[in-house]
């Protein structure tokens, strides 16, 4: 059976529904064959043995001979004697015939309804692998019609929990996860475009009132260059924030040693000026944190929880800083004062461009800190835990693995 070729040239495969047809069928037909075998064998061997026809025709020949010649003398002895043996020779030869057609009868009924069963069994196995199979082709049908803008049908196929209700389950939580980012991705895209479109928007904003003025000042020039510069640092800092999460999404590249604490310390004292404008109140407990890294996306996950509860903090306010070992795990612990969360809120926080509104700060920040932070985590196979203060306030802990021995 010689099937077309596919478009690339390559040959298509036989349908496996024809496959295992072909398999029912030649394991039927080599288990029955090896019974027949078996029956006749054991038959033949119960039966007496045989003499040939040209054996029987031989004796027959002798039985009439001998009896004609027995009748023509008249001597009833010589009757009895010439008749006895050759008769007993006949019934033999007819034993033998029946024994030899009751072997090649068998052997044909034998063969007859092997060939037929044989058949019978095929036909059975293509119906039952057709109806084993038939939710293979439910999915892929379904992965056919399944596009990015169609992830919405699901299979929710039914019957016994074997491999292809699985498979099919399987093939709906996939599809759930494919819808969710998707829909993600075109929030993501929708938000980013958001931000970037405001600050331009400033920009152009400030231009052009300040141009529109026929007697404008050095000082509005000035002030129309600081919000101009304002702006542009927004923008560059979302593109920051934008190329850093495409980054830590791709995944890490290469690892190095880091510390946690020492990371924490940096942060700290980078944002030395911030604190002292809040006010804040800064508490550290920093123990050595080991791990194996990219040191600039975890310097960036430990900056942006640093700056998260500078941001939204409330005057003076607090923060705490904490990292040690647990185990074969490091971690480090951000918590800052500020109002209340509700706990229904911290989770959504670590979505892109998803803020709290409501908390205080000196800037509305870009959106993207805390998803900075998951992403990066994400990328270490670490985790990362928020939780609402009940004063007020958040705490977020991050686990990664520890570095491995020396």
């Amino acid at each position: 059976m010689k099937l077309a070729p596919r478009p690339g040239g390559r040959p298509r495969r036989r349908p496996i529904r024809l496959r295992l047809t072909v398999t029912y069928a030649g394991l039927f037909l080599l288990a029955g064959a090896m019974l027949t075998a078996f029956t006749y064998v054991l038959v033949v061997r119960g039966l007496s043995p045989s003499a040939s026809w040209s054996a029987e025709q031989a004796a027959a020949r002798a039985f009439k001979s001998s009896c004609t010649q027995a009748l023509a003398s008249g001597d009833n002895q010589a009757v009895t004697g010439k008749c006895r043996h050759p008769y007993q020779q006949g019934v033999a030869a007819g034993a033998a015939d029946q024994r030899a057609q009751t072997e090649h009868r068998l052997l044909l009924y034998s063969l007859l309804g092997l060939a037929v069963m044989s058949l019978l069994s095929g036909a059975a196995g293509w119906l039952v692998a057709g109806r084993a199979l038939r939710p293979v082709h439910v999915i892929a049908a379904a992965a056919r019609r399944a596009s990015q803008e169609n992830l919405s049908e699901r299979l929710a196929l039914e019957g016994p929990g074997d491999e292809l209700k699985d498979l099919a389950d399987t093939y709906d939580a996939m599809l759930a996860r494919l819808a969710a980012a998707f829909a993600s991705q075109r929030r993501f895209v929708a938000n980013a475009s958001h931000e970037l479109r405001t600050p331009l928007t400033v920009m152009r904003t400030a231009i052009d009132v300040t141009m529109a003025k026929p007697d404008r000042s050095p000082a509005q020039l000035e002030d129309m260059a600081l919000e101009v510069r304002q702006a542009a640092d927004r923008a560059e800092e979302l593109i920051e924030a934008l190329l850093t999460l495409a980054r830590s999404d791709r995944g890490i590249q290469s690892r190095e040693p880091a510390d946690l604490a020492v990371l924490a310390e940096d942060a700290l004292d980078a944002a030395a000026a911030a604190i002292r404008a809040a006010p804040l109140q800064v508490s550290a407990a920093l123990e050595a944190a080991p791990t194996s890294c990219d040191p600039v996306l975890l310097g960036r996950l430990v900056g942006n929880l640093i700056d998260n509860a500078i941001r939204h903090n409330l005057p003076g306010g607090w923060i705490q800083v904490a990292s040690g070992v647990r185990g074969d795990a490091v971690w480090l612990a951000v918590a800052n004062g500020g109002p209340v969360i509700p706990a229904e809120a911290v989770g959504p926080l670590f979505e892109p461009f998803r803020r709290l509104s409501g908390r205080a700060g000196p800037g509305p920040g870009s959106g993207l800190g805390l998803s900075i932070v998951a992403s990066v985590t994400a990328a270490h196979q670490g985790t990362v835990v928020a939780r609402g203060l009940p004063a007020g306030g958040l705490e977020v802990t991050v686990t990664l693995p520890g570095a491995p021995p020396a």
